[in-house]
């Protein structure tokens, strides 16, 4: 089923759900952090990245991330802005709070598999939080000798104030306090994303979650979530939500609503932008 019902009867239908509802469990991609500024193209990347850009002739922050940089002072250069500008900035044009306001008095949970932390900077209760994918302000190490991983806002900053000509003093390239190889990203790119104790405690408090509100009145609300990595989020909502007569999908997203034939009559499809809708809900 794809967006077929006139957008304002579809917001006045979720509204409805987010009031009635036993529980809201938000699963939340890339999409809703776009709409709440973190673009990683045009005027942001031009401001913190215009020389790498002229000299490697990338035009995102997406494409720089991929970059063989010549040296780990070069690389860490760039990642140090990277994870500056997407974690420790604030950028929420107000989404992220709006969010929270709607739900804040709800029995909620999150589920997301974006990494830029805005989750609790707007609000919400980090035990009802599952970061999938990891978090931009945590290091771990690169060979995965342990599972561990580390905070990253201190040596972060002091890369962006001692960086020089693109590149980062030799003694600040963070190194494993175990085995002394290189650190790098908590991010799962790769076989060697660590899942720490934090990252198993929140999956188990999604897991309970989910458990104890088997057969109530569920409201799936997936806000941005693409097909990039649908087996974290969507394809779960989709079976939940036909196991559950109960359950309601909801998908926010611009130009990717979408919801199943056999759930059909259990979703809400809005098709529009994240933040203009949640201003209306709000």
């Amino acid at each position: 089923m794809r967006y077929t019902r006139y957008y304002s009867d579809e917001l006045d239908r979720l509204k409805k759900e987010i009031a009635s509802a036993d529980c809201i469990i938000i699963g939340a991609g890339a999409g809703l952090s776009t709409a709440a500024g973190f673009t990683y193209s045009g005027e942001r990347f031009e401001k913190f990245f215009s020389d790498f850009e002229a000299k490697y002739g990338f035009h995102d922050m997406y494409s720089g991330g991929f970059f063989p940089f010549e040296t780990p002072e070069e690389m860490w250069a760039y990642w140090s802005r990277f994870i500056y500008c997407n974690r420790y900035m604030d950028v929420d044009n107000g989404t992220y709070k709006m969010l929270f306001e709607l739900v804040k008095n709800k029995d909620y949970f999150v589920i997301t598999t974006n990494v830029d932390h805005q989750f609790q900077k707007a609000g919400f209760d980090k035990a009802r939080l599952f970061y999938t994918q990891g978090d931009y302000g945590l290091f771990q190490c690169s060979d995965q000798c342990h599972d561990q991983t580390y905070d990253n806002e201190e040596i972060v900053k002091d890369m962006i104030e001692f960086q020089a000509d693109m590149k980062i003093p030799a003694e600040l390239i963070p190194k494993c306090p175990k085995c002394g190889k290189p650190m790098t990203m908590n991010l799962r790119s790769d076989d060697k994303f660590i899942e720490d104790e934090g990252w198993h405690r929140a999956a188990e408090r999604y897991d309970n979650f989910l458990q104890a509100h088997s057969g109530q009145h569920i409201l799936f609300l997936e806000l941005g979530v693409g097909y990039n990595t649908p087996v974290i989020i969507k394809y779960p909502f989709w079976k939940m939500t036909a196991q559950n007569p109960k359950a309601v999908y909801a998908c926010l997203n611009y130009g990717e609503t979408y919801a199943p034939d056999e759930i059909s009559n259990q979703s809400i499809c809005i098709d529009g932008d994240i933040r203009e809708a949640l201003n209306v809900l709000a």
